[in-house]
Parts: structure tokens; C-alpha cells; sequence
């Protein structure tokens, strides 16, 4: 469960979101001026994303080093040609239905 609380309260109940997040694994976005500005989540949690950000981390760099000899300008019409593409396909589907 992902519970969203303002920063004033977050510090008033800190002892209570600490509980919450560690014993039912539960979430807590931290709200400032109505807008989310940080999250409490558990340990493993945590962790998870962290391995997750350094494999996309690495997938962004084989990525970039497999196109370094492709022009910017090239590689941006090319990703433009095939949303457009992608976008064609999808307005026919949704006609035929």
C-alpha cells in the first residue's frame, strides 16, 4: 500500500511511517505544497531499485556505444520516423475496430 502524507505530518507521525514501512512493507510519499517530493519505502525495496537502476545504468551505455557512429541527427529522424510509423498502425487498428 502506498500512503501519501504531508511533510508536517511526516514528521509529526515519523515513528509511525518508520513502523509502517518497515513491518508491512507498506510506502509513503512525502508531499510538499501538494506535491510528491520524496518517499519512505523498506530496505529491500530500496535495494531492488538500486540494482535495477545500475543494469539500466549499463543498458544505457551499450546502447549509446553501439550508436556513437551514428549521427544525432540521424538517430533522432530515425526514432521519429518509427513513432510516426507506430502511430499509423495504431489509428488503423483502432478503425477497423
Amino acid at each position: 500500500m502506498i500512503t501519501e502524507i504531508s511533510a508536517v505530518s511526516f514528521r509529526q507521525n515519523l515513528g509511525e511511517m518508520l513502523n509502517q514501512v518497515q513491518y508491512r512493507h507498506d510506502s509513503v510519499v512525502i508531499n510538499k505544497d501538494g506535491r510528491p517530493v520524496a518517499a519512505l519505502v523498506d530496505a529491500r525495496l530500496f535495494e531492488r531499485i538500486r540494482r535495477m537502476q545500475a543494469r539500466f545504468d549499463a543498458l544505457c551505455q551499450r546502447i549509446e556505444s553501439g550508436f556513437s557512429n551514428v549521427p544525432e541527427a540521424d538517430g533522432i529522424a530515425e526514432i521519429n520516423a518509427a513513432v510516426e510509423l507506430d502511430r499509423a498502425q495504431a489509428r488503423s487498428s483502432a478503425k477497423k475496430r
